[in-house]
């Protein structure tokens, strides 16, 4: 506030407490220690999503993750899941966690460009059958596969919003979690474990998209077909 933004006592800032509620404030104080403000103005957040999206993303090999996370998080997502998949070529050499904490860095600054009211969270890495243990708790888990040739991401989500009370629906539809393989995509077995846990699996397109362009699209598809 002060190196960078160069700000000083009677400017306005916004402020997010994190949970539900986004303040307008005028700085009354500000040096090397703390800031204080005068609260102007209360409102629930404007630029949060109604659905809560979490992306379970099979681990990518380097660099690819910080991609996948800043813009999931730029797109509306309220979490990231790292899990390691049968054919993810990075493994867990037992660092993991200090590459998760790099990672819930990127998806801070994302969260500061894009002024949402949320800091996404960058969870503990699992492995496939964890992630899905917990696919209950959704109330919709869908699962891009490439070898699903009939049902694509369009029939799944266009009658959810073509009921009679829209908004009944949406409301019973709030948390979505959406599963991407890794570079080599998933193993016959994961895919059978995906879909006997709930997942549905869809089609993304024609074509066969890269690991870290899957989720963005599906997050995307979403977010046109129940938010927009």
């Amino acid at each position: 506030m002060m190196k960078v933004l160069r700000l000083q006592p009677g400017d306005e800032i916004e402020v997010s407490d994190a949970a539900e509620w986004e303040y307008r404030a005028v700085l009354t104080e500000l040096n090397s220690e703390f800031a204080e403000v005068k609260i102007l103005d209360k409102q629930k957040f404007a630029r949060e999503p109604e659905i809560e999206i979490t992306l379970y993303q099979g681990v990518p090999k380097q660099g690819k993750m910080e991609l996948i996370i800043q813009k999931s998080v730029e797109l509306g997502v309220h979490a990231i899941v790292p899990v390691f998949m049968a054919r993810s070529v990075v493994k867990d050499n037992g660092r993991f966690e200090k590459k998760r904490q790099r990672w819930q860095k990127v998806a801070d600054e994302a969260v500061k460009q894009c002024r949402r009211g949320i800091i996404p969270k960058v969870g503990d890495a699992l492995v496939t059958k964890e992630a899905a243990d917990v696919f209950a708790d959704y109330d919709l888990v869908l699962f891009p596969y490439e070898n699903e040739a009939g049902t694509t991401m369009k029939d799944v989500l266009r009658p959810l919003t073509e009921g009679t009370d829209e908004k009944a629906e949406r409301k019973e539809l709030r948390r979505i979690a959406v599963i991407i393989g890794p570079e080599g995509g998933f193993s016959e077995d994961e895919a059978g474990l995906i879909t006997e846990s709930g997942g549905q699996s869809v089609s993304l397109g024609k074509t066969i998209l890269r690991t870290e362009t899957a989720g963005l699209a599906a997050i995307a598809m979403i977010m046109y077909e129940l938010e927009l």
